[in-house]
């Protein structure tokens, strides 16, 4: 449990300190944001659906980016208490 309360210390740290980490979160937001619109909808046309995977693509890729932030600094704070 500790190490989730850790990883959510550490997310919030990086959303008041890092302006790169903002950027990435609002835009996974963003995209969060534009694929609930998307599922709101009863039947999807195909371009909808190429839509649908094209966010699903780039939310993951920056969920990715934003998760090795966290490690980074994770990695720098150990380095740091050691």
């Amino acid at each position: 449990m500790s190490v989730l309360i850790r990883e959510a210390e550490l997310r919030e740290r990086l959303l008041k300190d890092n302006e790169e980490y903002r950027r990435l979160a609002a835009e996974h937001q963003d995209y969060s944001d534009k694929l609930e619109d998307l599922t709101n909808k009863h039947l999807l046309s195909e371009e909808e659906q190429v839509r649908e995977k094209l966010l699903k693509k780039k939310k993951l890729i920056l969920k990715d980016q934003m998760y090795s932030m966290v490690q980074k600094v994770r990695k720098q704070m150990e380095s740091e208490s050691s």
